[in-house]
């Protein structure tokens, strides 16, 4: 395996500049300043801002690594306690500053105390029994992976010279790499790290930064070297060196949004059903949606399609759910809910149509809608302007404003799921759990159908909108109680709906009637999980980690977006982690391009969802993924 520096980012303490800075120029950087830079530069390889948290071990093992200090467990455990809830970027210099990289002439003095011959060489067996057998022990897999290194390794014996200079060349490389990626990086270079703030050169050297007040004391009382440890140096430098492999794939522009996705022969004579539902995002970043039994009563042959539904907008201004993707994965119910065979998904497009022709058997399937989350994501600049939901008269009469009402009436097209102008009980009752968390049951719904406006025991749309302005005169015209439903549908305070996209399922049958219905809505994961997962191991690419055959990635392109799934069929938890530096016009549903994944014992996972940002332009995906644990 060829080590690569920018799959093995690594950064040391280093004296290093990036060559082409006018600042440098003119004001050469003091030690203090240059310290500052590679905490920078190593800290901003494994989070987006240096206002970001250290939240695990495994990040704190990660961001270690990016600054060439190759920490052992003993030494993540001094500084990542039972107590540790988090660590900043303070924190992260403290360590930095007690933790020193590992010199070229600490490795060699590490290896050399293996080299019985005195030739620069170890024996594969040596290395293997120092390895396995004695201290923090390395597995038979990841001795493999070392073993395996083509450029360090022949005849038996593992050149450690040659390890240890590679090692050296990767750190200072991808040191030179980050650096003059900070310098040139105007956004970068505005952030205020932790409380060291980049200034003019006149300043006075920055103060050493305050440390949180979980590792005060801790840090005194103990000292973190780990010099004389040279099993660990050893332990943890030939970690580094875990296996990883890498996907290349270019896409082309897609502006016409065109695909294979066409309508069969007289499918006007087919028989028709409708349902809509919507995805709604979470705080925390989840997505949750309707999901949808149907029966087809005969063999037939089906036609599915799913889009974002279109609603009424202000002329011109475009509706930003519209270009957000979706998918529909059909499962077949065998016995019970509990037993679901995926059957397929609606992987052909025509413009925001996504669809899916085919026969299907007599019975109950399961239809579970999907989005990848790269474009349905929470925003980063909040709006502050709070539209006005409700107004007085001159009498002092309440009313609801007119933006208010056609949100409103946005809402009931969204929550009348099969589209025929009433709203039902049922279908309240997703509109009443979404918002309130709490069903509305027959005897309220009575009281409702006594007091609004009904057809056929079904609300309204004036009744919808009699309903809500109940509640502002309930509240005497205070909108707080409105604003909480507004939220909960995905609207912002300008009454845009930005975190949730309305869909609308189409479904023709040839020789039936399908019959649909909503049973439940909750978070896209679960059944929806298992569905990717065994799509994309069926129908994508795989490529094993070298020297680890149970480790496997599996990826899954189509015209508009490129899954991977982590399949781990060890006994033990694996840590990978995942390189999108190198994509171009690319963005994925995690929002960064250095990140890691866990992946339990005998499991599969979906890693990411990747797009094209623009989808006019061609995109390159090129993802290294690489084992760490």
């Amino acid at each position: 395996m060829a080590i690569s520096p920018r799959s093995d980012a690594t950064f040391s303490s280093q004296k290093s500049t990036p060559s082409e800075s006018p600042r440098t120029k003119k004001f050469p950087l003091t030690e203090e300043e240059i310290f500052y830079m590679n905490c920078r530069a190593a800290y901003l390889t494994v989070f987006k801002s240096s206002l970001e948290n250290i939240i695990s071990k495994d990040q704190l093992y990660l961001a270690l690594q990016h600054a060439g200090r190759n920490p052992s467990q003993k030494t993540i455990n001094k500084y990542w306690t039972p107590q540790t809830a988090k660590l900043n970027f303070d924190d992260f210099c403290i360590i930095l500053r007690k933790e020193k990289p590992t010199s070229k002439a600490e490795l060699l003095k590490s290896f050399k105390q293996l080299d019985v011959n005195d030739d620069g060489c170890i024996l594969h067996t040596d290395l293997y029994k120092f390895l396995t057998k004695r201290g923090e022990k390395m597995t038979r897999e990841e001795v493999n992976a070392i073993i395996n290194l083509t450029d360090v390794n022949a005849d038996g014996k593992f050149d450690y010279i040659k390890f240890c200079k590679l090692y050296m060349t990767a750190n200072e490389q991808c040191l030179k790499t980050t650096l003059e990626k900070l310098e040139v990086d105007s956004k970068m270079r505005r952030h205020q790290f932790g409380n060291h703030i980049e200034g003019s050169p006149e300043r006075d050297p920055s103060p050493v930064p305050k440390p949180s007040p979980k590792i005060i004391g801790k840090t005194d009382q103990e000292t973190f070297s780990n010099k004389g440890d040279t099993r660990s140096s050893l332990l943890s430098a030939t970690r580094k060196f875990k296996t990883s492999v890498s996907f290349t794939i270019t896409m082309g522009a897609n502006g016409n949004r065109n695909s294979k996705l066409t309508e069969p022969n007289l499918i006007k004579d087919w028989q028709y059903m409708q349902s809509k539902g919507c995805f709604f995002l979470e705080e925390d970043g989840e997505i949750i949606s309707h999901q949808y039994r149907m029966q087809i009563a005969q063999r037939s042959m089906v036609y599915l399609t799913i889009k974002p539904l279109n609603l009424s907008q202000v002329e011109g201004k475009p509706s930003p759910w519209l270009s957000v993707d979706t998918a529909l994965y059909i499962l077949k119910e065998n016995e019970s809910q509990a037993n679901l065979q995926l059957v397929c998904f609606t992987e052909l497009r025509n413009r925001e149509v996504f669809g899916w022709t085919g026969e299907l058997g007599p019975g109950i399937y399961w239809l579970i809608p999907s989005t990848t989350g790269c474009r349905l994501r929470k925003k980063i600049n909040p709006v502050t302007d709070e539209a006005q939901l409700v107004y007085r008269d001159e009498t002092g009469k309440l009313f609801l404003t007119k933006e208010f009402k056609s949100t409103l009436s946005d809402i009931f097209e969204v929550i009348d799921l099969d589209g025929n102008g009433l709203l039902s009980l049922e279908e309240y009752n997703f509109f009443e759990l979404r918002t309130s968390g709490e069903k509305c049951d027959e005897d309220a719904w009575a009281v409702c159908r006594d007091n609004f406006d009904t057809k056929r025991n079904e609300l309204t749309r004036q009744g919808f909108m009699d309903l809500n302005l109940m509640e502002a005169n309930d509240r005497e015209g205070d909108p707080c109680d409105l604003w909480v439903t507004l939220h909960s549908m995905g609207y912002n305070k300008a009454l845009e709906l930005t975190e949730a996209c309305p869909f609308v399922i189409d479904i023709y049958a040839e020789k039936c009637k399908p019959k649909i219905k909503a049973v439940h809505m909750e978070a896209c994961s679960g059944q929806l999980e298992k569905a990717i997962c065994k799509s994309v191991l069926s129908k994508g690419d795989a490529k094993v980690m070298d020297g680890y055959e149970n480790i496997i990635v599996h990826t899954y392109s189509c015209d508009t977006w490129i899954t991977s799934v982590i399949e781990n069929k060890s006994d033990e938890k694996v840590i990978i982690h995942i390189n999108n530096e190198l994509s171009k016009n690319c963005v994925n549903n995690r929002g960064l391009n250095i990140f890691a994944v866990e992946v339990g014992p005998k499991s599969t996972m979906v890693c990411q969802h990747v797009m094209p940002l623009n989808e006019r332009q061609e995109w390159i995906y090129y993802c290294i993924y690489s084992l760490i644990s």
